[in-house]
């Protein structure tokens, strides 16, 4: 005797058309949301731009150069001892090396800009992972609409034989016109659902386009048997300890609690003193006098030595600023903990998503067989007169929403399986990978 699952598997299988040559996968709409989705597209520049802090934080360690220049023209009248005038040109510049040596702020905001990069990378990897959920979510979602809209059609198709059937007994005196109507009634709600179920198909599709950039091709759909594993590891909270550490939500407030840190002691150094190697060369030319003479004079000047700056008093800034720093500090860490909840939680719904969910799917695929043969059952017995109409119908009506609901219940589990591995920072490409296989070749 053939299995349930196996059962099951031929009676879902019926429902699929054949997909077309040219049908895509999972993966290769990821791969093209990597390339077209804007929202990434923002993640991947802001992850650039924050990776430039470290060397914003190192340039407070290097020297800086810097050249003035002028250039003036003068018109000199001289009335004593002797009257003179004179128009001429002056000019100079000046080159000036200056090489930090002793700048605490400066060398705690390298180690900041090291961990505000860390940072990046953490908001720039969930950003990848919720690119996965996203583009997994709208796929199954076009799939689930898809299915929705193939059994309203096979329900529409049915309901409009047992129509005809309806009609024919009651032409023949074998029925009333209740039948009839009852018939009608159900095959007129079937329309209705199957327009509903084309529209809803149709917005799904979008859903996938605004992600991918383009018009989605067809979608392979899955397999029509499909084994669905429990999570592994089997624990709930090796999920939740793994999820309070690696989340990459974590991470990231991690980096910001620590960058938070060390401001205080950023904002503290404004107290010590700074102690820089200063090296400059002036050169100038313009108008020299002597007595009753006037004459050009040109000058240049090297000069080395070392610049010592004590802050004393600044009005209570640098206090200030070291308070608010303290309290943003406060801030960070309690918007570490609040992460740190969100992700536990978020690990135990998506492994209770798939606990339940491949429980779900086996009851389902149970139940769609037995649907299956309730509904033989109620045609043999309405044939021979010891069911009525209605029996029929909702005996069909049973077994559609069955086919849907197994649909949903397989779609769901297999999202929650991504979820769970988000949760613990650990869903990659290779999570597709194993989805895709599920797919139809």
């Amino acid at each position: 005797m053939p299995s349930r699952i196996g059962i099951a598997g031929a009676l879902i299988a019926g429902l699929f058309a054949a997909l077309p040559a040219s049908a895509a996968d999972l993966l290769q709409m990821y791969r093209d949301a990597l390339a077209n989705d804007s929202q990434f597209a923002a993640a991947r520049a802001q992850l650039d731009a924050g990776r430039e802090r470290i060397p914003q934080g190192r340039a407070g360690l290097l020297p800086s150069v810097g050249l003035n220049a002028n250039t003036n023209w003068n018109d000199v009248d001289i009335k004593q001892p002797i009257s003179a005038e004179r128009r001429f040109n002056s000019n100079g510049y000046a080159l000036q090396l200056t090489q930090p040596l002793f700048r605490w702020q400066n060398l705690v905001q390298y180690d900041q800009s090291k961990l505000q990069v860390a940072q990046a990378e953490a908001v720039f990897a969930q950003a990848r992972q919720d690119l996965i959920l996203r583009v997994s979510q709208a796929y199954f979602d076009v799939l689930l609409a898809q299915d929705t809209l193939t059994v309203a059609q096979a329900q529409k198709k049915a309901i409009a034989e047992q129509l005809e059937q309806a009609r024919r007994n009651f032409e023949v005196g074998t029925s009333t016109i209740v039948d009839t109507h009852e018939a009608q009634s159900r095959y007129d709600l079937t329309v209705a659902q199957e327009i509903a179920a084309q529209s809803d198909l149709d917005v799904k599709r979008q859903a996938l386009r605004q992600l991918i950039g383009k018009e989605p091709e067809a979608l392979k759909a899955l397999k029509s048997v499909v084994q669905i594993s429990r999570p592994q590891p089997d624990d709930i909270q090796q999920w939740v300890g793994a999820a309070e550490q690696n989340s990459f939500a974590v991470q990231a407030q991690q980096a910001g609690l620590e960058v938070a840190t060390r401001e205080i002691e950023r904002q503290r150094a404004g107290h010590y003193p700074t102690v820089d190697l200063v090296a400059s060369h002036n050169r100038s030319k313009g108008l020299s006098s002597s007595g009753v003479s006037l004459g050009t004079a040109e000058s240049s000047s090297n000069v080395v030595g070392l610049q010592l700056a004590v802050p004393l008093y600044q009005g209570g800034l640098v206090m200030s600023r070291e308070r608010e720093a303290v309290a943003l500090k406060e801030k960070a860490s309690g918007d570490l903990e609040t992460t740190r909840r969100a992700a536990a939680l978020s690990a135990r719904q998506a492994y209770l998503g798939v606990s339940s969910g491949t429980a779900q799917v086996k009851a389902l695929e149970a139940a769609l067989v037995s649907s299956q043969s309730a509904l033989d059952s109620n045609k043999l017995g309405y044939e021979v007169g010891v069911r009525i109409n209605i029996d029929v119908l909702n005996a069909q009506q049973q077994l559609y929403t069955t086919r849907r609901d197994l649909f949903k219940a397989r779609y769901d589990t297999l999202l929650a399986q991504l979820r769970l591995k988000a949760a613990a920072g650990a869903l990659g490409e290779d999570d597709v990978q194993q989805i895709n296989a599920l797919l139809e070749p």
